[in-house]
């Protein structure tokens, strides 16, 4: 533990500890919530984006995924549906090229798209989650999981990003400090985390992220980035060769877990079996909980649970075993 520490920092391993066992709150900095407006907002995000957006009703929310003509992953999104309005939650740093590719459709349709810099975007996750939120806002006590509702100016909504219990506010960036002190005072044991935390919890819950895990080489389907796609909805962009590949079992590369031995390798490490190059590791975490694991595209020679395989980087080699994900 005492190695693993010092590449996590008692810091982080804190802020963990809080996110696996009570609750814990972050701003969230990295995103950024964009309003599309105009009559033609509902078909047109539909046919960009791969999950049915026309299903949506006020008060609902949906993942979906931005994909090129051969479904690889230009960005990602959570779309909110409100009355008159869909509000696109964000990835900041994939917003501009999400943003170039669905303008380069935009032809004769009634949408407008719009960044809301006045708001901030506060993520509260974990076990607790829900009755840390409600003591602030009550109405989020009766929110089913891809719900949110409107409460004095604030959006919270039930948003299990990375597989835990969470929850999202969006409200006026002028009020998030205050609301931040208003969580703390009514939850004691409430801690604040960084962004870093929380990416250490999506590794552990095996969630590619995209802009790291998956790019545009990337198939959604070899991201495990099904939770985004709609097998019943019309046609949008990159359909065709999702529906092929599911139907064929094409995929012959797929994210996998690494627990990793030894020192912490670098990003991008090569990952080798049997003297063959056989993934690259995207996301590395050091977890309290399960050591130093990582997250990468596997070919399916390395598919099988318990594979040892050898990853190496500019300093050297360490061994690694593949994990099923969730890691467990």
């Amino acid at each position: 533990m005492d190695s693993l520490q010092s590449h996590a920092g008692d810091g982080l391993s804190a802020e963990l500890t809080a996110l696996a066992n009570r609750a814990a709150i972050c701003p969230r900095d990295d995103r950024l919530m964009v309003r599309m407006a105009g009559d033609d907002r509902i078909s047109f995000l539909h046919g960009m984006c791969s999950n049915d957006i026309k299903g949506l009703k006020p008060g609902m929310l949906t993942y979906a995924l931005i994909l090129t003509d051969h479904a690889h992953v230009i960005g990602d999104l959570y779309v909110w549906a409100d009355n008159g309005v869909l509000h696109l939650d964000v990835d900041r740093a994939l917003w501009p090229r999400i943003r170039q590719h669905l303008e380069k459709f935009l032809v004769a349709d009634d949408v407008e798209m719009e960044e809301q810099e006045e708001l901030a975007i506060l993520d509260v996750a974990g076990p607790d989650a829900a009755t840390a939120v409600a003591a602030v806002m009550p109405a989020a006590a009766q929110l089913a999981p891809w719900r949110f509702v409107l409460e004095r100016e604030r959006m919270v909504a039930n948003l299990p990003r990375i597989g835990l219990t969470a929850f999202t506010v969006v409200l006026p960036s002028s009020q998030a400090g205050s609301f931040l002190r208003e969580m703390m005072a009514a939850n004691p044991g409430l801690r604040e985390v960084s962004v870093a935390a929380l990416d250490v919890a999506r590794v552990e819950q095996g969630y590619a992220r995209v802009g790291v895990d998956a790019t545009e080489k990337t198939i959604a389907l070899e991201a495990r980035l099904e939770r985004g796609i709609s097998y019943s909805k019309g046609c949008y962009v990159g359909q065709e060769t999702v529906e092929r590949a599911t139907a064929r079992g094409g995929v012959k590369k797929r994210l996998y877990g690494l627990r990793i031995s030894g020192r912490r390798p670098q990003t991008g490490a090569s990952a080798w079996l049997d003297g063959r190059e056989v993934g690259q590791v995207s996301s590395i975490a050091a977890s309290p909980r399960l050591g130093i694991v990582g997250l990468a595209i596997m070919h399916h020679s390395a598919w099988q649970p318990g594979t040892r395989v050898v990853v190496k980087d500019g300093e050297g080699e360490v061994a690694a075993v593949v994990s099923e994900l969730p890691f467990e």
